[in-house]
């Protein structure tokens, strides 16, 4: 095994035994419950995750498939690959057990440990093998977020975990901007690992622009609610309005009112709301309406990358054992990675020459490029090293389990 594929089995390892490690403090029911239907269970991400290297790494080996149901059960949307289950209904699928499940993760990892020891895997599935990584990686975020969601949306809040620490209270000075001259500019992956939808590296045109120098923050969600934002449609796209209206939206997702001051639930129970901390959990028409109020708008992701591009990948990450946003401190371009994706106004497309993967992973981003939003920048719910200026997350403009926020933009010369 050379030092590259021994590099790739050593990050294997990792990243599988972080997956366990954030489902330990889920119980077997916890595991099981999908809290709706754009959530699943954990048990799901913890056998899906497994059922990607089973299907287009061991399969492809010749090897046996460890249970001929789980093809079905746990393939995700892969048409090409076969029939699957309803993503509405994977919380209805109590069989195999939690046990199961752990137990398919292990021989998975064994017979794919020995593929690599045994120099089984040429270059195209050390590629696939690296993939399987990172979406393992987008499965941890989203088993974090989804857990959120089920525990976040009881009765009692219970906690995730108990031992989650809360940030010191700080105080936020108002946002500054910072101007960027625009021109021609390229934007896109170039060299490394990235996602299809990344390539090709390309130029755009980017008139003068601004980017606000912190995510908005609590207080300033604060405002916009006590200025009857919620209620007043000019800030307002026609559909986010509309679904406003229909869901009750007074305020972001997980706040409520007790005793005469805002409350919010985090992963460490529900807590008193910090109006220093970054917002999060923001919908897209939310973050949109919040910025038009502000007499801003939301960044184009061609101007966000740009101004991302020689900025260090480094801020509050899943890593930092967290799991909530910070206070924006410290000067220039702050936030710009983790603590909170930032909604941009781009809608998710293809990039001109874009190609998809050959084969099913084909599948793995072209077939959701409609209706679907981007966001930058990876949250604190992303684990570290995941992230880079180029990735473009992506999801409908209603989301709000996703820890998502925004930072203002303007045009160049505006304030």
């Amino acid at each position: 095994m050379d030092s590259a594929a021994a590099a790739l089995h050593s990050r294997y390892d990792l990243v599988r035994q972080r997956t366990v490690r954030l489902s330990a403090p889920l119980s077997s029911e916890d595991a099981q419950v999908q809290s709706m239907p754009d959530a699943s269970p954990a048990k799901w991400h913890l056998a899906h995750t497994t059922w990607f290297f089973e299907t287009f790494v061991l399969a492809v080996l010749g090897e046996r498939a460890f249970d001929p149901t789980f093809t079905y059960l746990f393939n995700s949307y892969y048409e090409t690959v076969g029939a699957h289950v309803d993503r509405a209904r994977r919380g209805l699928v109590s069989r195999p057990t939690l046990a199961q499940v752990h137990a398919y993760r292990e021989d998975i990892d064994a017979r794919l440990c020995n593929a690599l020891v045994e120099d089984r895997l040429d270059s195209q599935l050390l590629r696939i093998l690296e993939l399987g990584l990172h979406h393992e990686q987008q499965h941890q975020e989203l088993m974090l977020t989804d857990a959120k969601h089920l525990l976040g949306t009881q009765p009692f809040h219970p906690a995730y975990r108990n031992d989650l620490a809360s940030s010191d209270r700080a105080t936020v000075a108002p946002a500054g901007w910072l101007d960027f001259a625009g021109g021609i500019v390229e934007i896109g992956a170039a060299n490394g690992f990235a996602f299809d939808s990344e390539r090709p590296r390309h130029r755009v045109v980017l008139p003068p622009f601004r980017l606000a120098s912190r995510p908005v923050c609590n207080a300033e969600v604060l405002a916009f609610i006590g200025d009857h934002g919620y209620a007043e449609p000019r800030f307002w796209l026609s559909d986010g309005f509309a679904i406003a209206r229909a869901e009750g939206w007074r305020a972001p997702l997980y706040w409520e009112q007790g005793d005469g001051q805002w409350l919010q639930y985090q992963l460490g129970g529900l807590r008193e709301l910090d109006p220093a901390e970054t917002a999060c959990h923001l919908s897209f028409y939310e973050a949109d309406a919040i910025a038009r109020w502000a007499g801003a708008r939301l960044p184009a992701e061609a101007e966000w990358e740009h101004a991302a591009q020689n900025v260090a990948v480094a801020g509050h990450f899943s890593d930092d054992d967290r799991l909530h946003p910070t206070a924006a401190t410290g000067d220039g371009l702050r936030q710009l990675f983790g603590d909170v994706w930032e909604w941009t106004q781009s809608a998710f497309g293809p990039y001109p020459g874009f190609r998809p993967l050959a084969g099913a992973l084909g599948e793995y981003n072209g077939k959701f490029m409609s209706s679907q939003m981007v966001l930058r920048g990876g949250s604190c719910l992303t684990p570290g090293g995941h992230v880079r200026a180029s990735y473009r997350n992506f999801f409908a403009p209603a989301t709000r389990w996703q820890m998502s926020g925004v930072r203002f933009a303007t045009d160049g010369g505006q304030a």
